[in-house]
């Protein structure tokens, strides 16, 4: 009996570079950036160096290591950039608004956004930690759906703030539940549209080029979806409905492949959002003011917020004004918050601005790679219904600030001002670096020498 050759021996065990230490090796990059950020912002507005400067390079840098050392361990195949991206925005926003402070002592953000961003990372670790597959979301996406509504619907109790009612006040504290509904309706979308992606496709009545699902699948998802914009167009949250919406589209076009659903998206999107502006006053002045922003000079009575985010845009030309140097600080309330990207613009100049869009879309991008890289069909479309809100709210603030479409009042990822945006914007980040795990990790080898991929789950158990 003849030794079996080597062209008979089972293949090897399909192995991808872990590349923990790329990670490492960008996260010691980001928080050099972010602490050379720090200091400059010190130098232009004291002349010294910040007091506290050490302190905050430890403690930036002794997260960025205890996360780097969770992956490690818990999702070593994890994607290797999108923990450095996080951190680096996450860091240089903590700069922006430590910068802005300075030019408003009384209004001090920073030390609150600090906080919140620990807490954050906090359930960052959690997540890591704790989810070992994220299959097992699954199983509960009506729960997921009904605790979203719920979320959407608490801060109707509560008194409007700067004309929305979004946010939820209590002993002191105040958080916007929507900012963690968007990732409960990304997990229902998900695991539904996945149970039934084939009835979808296939079945139905077909109607010019799109074909429309039976009402018993695609009610549901139709129902809860129109639900939670009602509901945020009472709360008069134009920007979070705008993102929802978004967020539907782009996941029933994933799930069927079929491009009609985002010409008939956009139809729907552009008669919403024109029948809201006719008839809703806070929304209509935000819309007056994106068709002239600079109506209130020709009146006289001063450039309004949108004038005086443009006029920084232009102040800071290519190479920007530097750090700590610009005066975007008169946009007024907002500047930290939904005009922060003005402040980036005019002290970092369009090179800058041009380095914090690509930030964005690598982030994006890596999530959708994960997702695409995933068998199972729930994984793929919540990885890419994860990345879509990323996307979807740089676009719509991005697009605000910029003039390019009606302000919105939402929070740029992680760079603005928001506990709650801060800390759901973690939870992402810590979402999709388990999904990577998942679609990198090697493909164990079974007896047979057969190569077995992970099996999916079944499909329709959402519970």
């Amino acid at each position: 009996m003849t030794a079996p050759s080597a062209a008979d021996a089972f293949p090897p065990e399909l192995r991808l570079p872990k590349r923990r230490g790329v990670e490492l090796f960008l996260l010691v990059g980001a928080v050099v950036v972010v602490v050379l950020g720090y200091v400059a912002v010190g130098l232009a507005r004291t002349g010294t160096l910040p007091p506290d400067a050490a302190r905050y390079a430890a403690g930036l840098g002794l997260l960025a290591l205890l996360t780097h050392l969770v992956v490690r361990f818990r999702a070593p195949y994890a994607d290797p950039l999108l923990l450095p991206i996080a951190v680096l925005l996450n860091g240089l926003g903590l700069v922006l608004i430590y910068r802005l402070d300075l030019a408003t002592p009384g209004s001090r953000a920073a030390p609150a956004q600090l906080v919140w961003s620990t807490l954050g990372v906090g359930l960052f670790l959690v997540v890591v930690l704790v989810l070992r597959d994220h299959r097992v979301l699954q199983r509960y996406a009506y729960l997921s759906m009904a605790a979203a509504l719920v979320l959407m619907l608490v801060p109707i109790l509560f008194p409007a703030v700067n004309g929305a009612k979004i946010w939820v006040r209590a002993a002191g504290l105040s958080f916007q539940p929507a900012e963690f509904a968007k990732i409960l309706l990304a997990l229902f979308f998900a695991a539904h549209l996945a149970a039934n992606r084939n009835a979808l496709a296939y079945t139905g009545r077909r109607v010019w080029r799109l074909q429309l699902p039976t009402g018993r699948v695609l009610g549901p998802i139709v129902a809860v979806w129109l639900l939670s914009v009602g509901v945020l167009v009472l709360e008069r949250d134009l920007g979070t409905s705008l993102l929802f919406f978004g967020l539907f589209v782009i996941m029933l076009y994933v799930a069927t492949g079929r491009i009609g659903w985002i010409a008939v998206g956009l139809l729907l999107a552009s008669a919403g959002a024109a029948a809201v502006a006719l008839f809703e006053p806070h929304v209509h002045a935000r819309v007056t003011d994106w068709l002239n922003p600079y109506a209130t000079i020709e009146a006289g009575l001063g450039p309004s917020q949108l004038a005086q985010s443009l006029f920084a845009f232009a102040a800071g030309g290519t190479l920007g004004t530097g750090l700590g140097l610009g005066h975007s600080v008169l946009i007024g309330f907002a500047a930290k918050s939904d005009f922060i990207l003005a402040t980036a613009g005019e002290e970092l100049g369009l090179s800058g601005l041009t380095a914090i869009f690509l930030l964005y879309a690598l982030l994006v991008a890596r999530g959708y790679r994960a997702g695409l890289s995933l068998p199972s069909p729930f994984g793929r479309l919540f990885a890419i219904g994860l990345a879509s809100i990323l996307a979807l709210q740089v676009f719509v603030i991005a697009g605000g600030v910029m003039g390019l479409i009606p302000l919105t009042g939402m929070a740029m990822p992680f760079l603005a001002q928001g506990g709650s945006s801060v800390v759901t914007n973690w939870i992402i980040v810590a979402l999709l670096i388990r999904i990577s795990d998942s679609a990198r990790r090697p493909l164990p080898v079974v007896e047979t020498g057969v190569i077995a991929r992970p099996e999916a789950p079944v499909e329709g158990t959402v519970k």
